[in-house]
């Protein structure tokens, strides 16, 4: 008869399997971090998550890691969750277009989750770098706000192009302006209030210019390069993939939503990451920043009821172990809580909310049971040894279920967090 295989509780894991941090500050020695040199060997994107925006905590550790994997490891290109259409000014301000001061003016409608900093340190670096680091965009435009972004280099792509073409995109450029707004947030409740045939001409319009472009691609390429139509074709299916998340979301606001509808905003943007990486050199390394709702792994639901599939899931499917989420989170102090607001700037006020204490059976429990404070473990060695892991983590100020040892690679626990003072400069 076989002996039972002892099973050590994970919270003894964490503890002798965590490593201690020693900073926050993005300016700090990084010698601290060398031991992820190690933990992403054999990885080409990386995933840095947090479980809400507008943290300084989780803004700040994210640029520090990005430091390190740019200037210690050898990682090339910034991804983030913002525009991909929106993104190619911005790769090229990166890369030394314009003047410093030129960032104000990219960003000035887009919604302040982290941006600048990262994208300053890039334009910083390439000054001198031997290998520029690019930028990608890889989310639908406005944050499902608007297809302005999307369909104004549509058009000045059909205009040079397929000239035929072009009513089409401006007859769905006048529906999309009557409703645009700088979020989802905004532009779902203002899509819902047109009229049913502006709604369904708006669709129609966008699929016949997409059938199109497909169709006719021998004939756009006579006329152009790949590089142009591809960038085209990514563009109009943004505004493909963002129409059909105004109808997700405006249902889902109504409380009829379609199961996991919203999926659509979370697969387009994994689709972007590999349609960025598959015109990169093979060497390539990314580093990629998204809330962590977006970068797990293993479908997002709420009270049992599934709600999303996540972009991680999708980059996990494609990129197997080539890929890494590593989510972020705090124990106490404060988080952003976001509600509906149409009035407010991007269709939502900030509330600072204080964290409940971390509940038993979370990630959180077990790294304040360990008392290691600011500290990062691989979660991959706990799934190797078939430990029993935490089931949730924290979202916003709830914890969400979530088997979290299936979900992410690794997690970088921050001790406390306070929100974002947004009025600052």
């Amino acid at each position: 008869m076989s002996t039972p295989t002892h099973r050590i509780p994970f919270t003894d894991w964490l503890h002798g399997h965590a490593t201690p941090l020693s900073h926050l500050d993005p300016a700090a020695p990084l010698d601290d971090l060398e031991p992820l040199r190690d933990i992403l060997d054999g990885v080409r994107v990386v995933a840095l998550g947090e479980h809400s925006h507008f943290i300084d905590e989780f803004a700040a550790m994210r640029r520090r890691i990005l430091r390190f994997l740019v200037e210690r490891c050898g990682f090339t290109v910034l991804a983030f969750e913002y525009g991909f259409c929106e993104a190619i000014p911005l790769d090229a301000w990166a890369l030394g277009r314009g003047t410093d001061d030129d960032l104000s003016a990219l960003l000035a409608a887009a919604v302040p989750i982290g941006l600048q900093e990262p994208a300053r340190f890039i334009r910083r670096h390439n000054h001198t770098a031997k290998e520029p680091v690019r930028f990608a965009g890889i989310d639908i435009p406005a944050a499902g706000g608007s297809l302005l972004p999307a369909l104004a280099p549509v058009a000045d792509y059909l205009r040079r192009i397929d000239p035929e073409a072009l009513p089409t995109v401006q007859s769905a450029i006048t529906i999309a302006a009557s409703f645009a707004g700088d979020s989802a947030a905004v532009a779902a409740p203002s899509w819902a209030r047109l009229a049913t045939t502006d709604q369904d001409t708006l669709s129609a319009l966008l699929a016949r210019l997409l059938i199109r472009f497909r169709s006719l691609k021998p004939l756009y390429l006579s006329r152009g390069d790949q590089h142009g139509y591809d960038t085209a074709l990514r563009c109009l299916e943004a505004a493909c993939h963002g129409d059909y998340t105004f109808r997700a979301m405006a249902a889902l606001f109504a409380g009829d939503g379609l199961t996991a509808d919203t999926s659509a905003r979370d697969f387009y943007m994994a689709e972007s990451l590999l349609w960025h990486l598959n015109r990169l050199e093979p060497a390539a390394r990314v580093v990629l920043m998204a809330h962590n709702a977006h970068i797990q792994k293993t479908p997002i639901a709420f009270d049992g009821r599934l709600t999303g599939l996540p972009m991680g899931q999708y980059l996990d499917d494609a990129l197997g172990d080539t890929y890494f989420a590593l989510g972020l989170t705090s124990l106490t102090g404060h988080t952003a809580e976001m509600h509906r607001d149409e009035r407010a700037p991007f269709g939502f006020s900030m509330r600072d909310t204080p964290l409940e204490p971390p509940v038993p059976g979370s990630i959180e429990a077990a790294f304040a049971d360990t008392g290691l404070g600011l500290a990062v473990a691989d979660l991959r060695q706990a799934r190797a040894e078939n430990l029993s892991g935490p089931d949730r983590i924290r979202m916003q100020s709830v914890h969400l279920h979530t088997p979290v040892l299936d979900a992410f690679d690794g997690i970088l626990s921050i001790p406390a967090s306070t929100i974002t003072d947004l009025e600052k400069p």
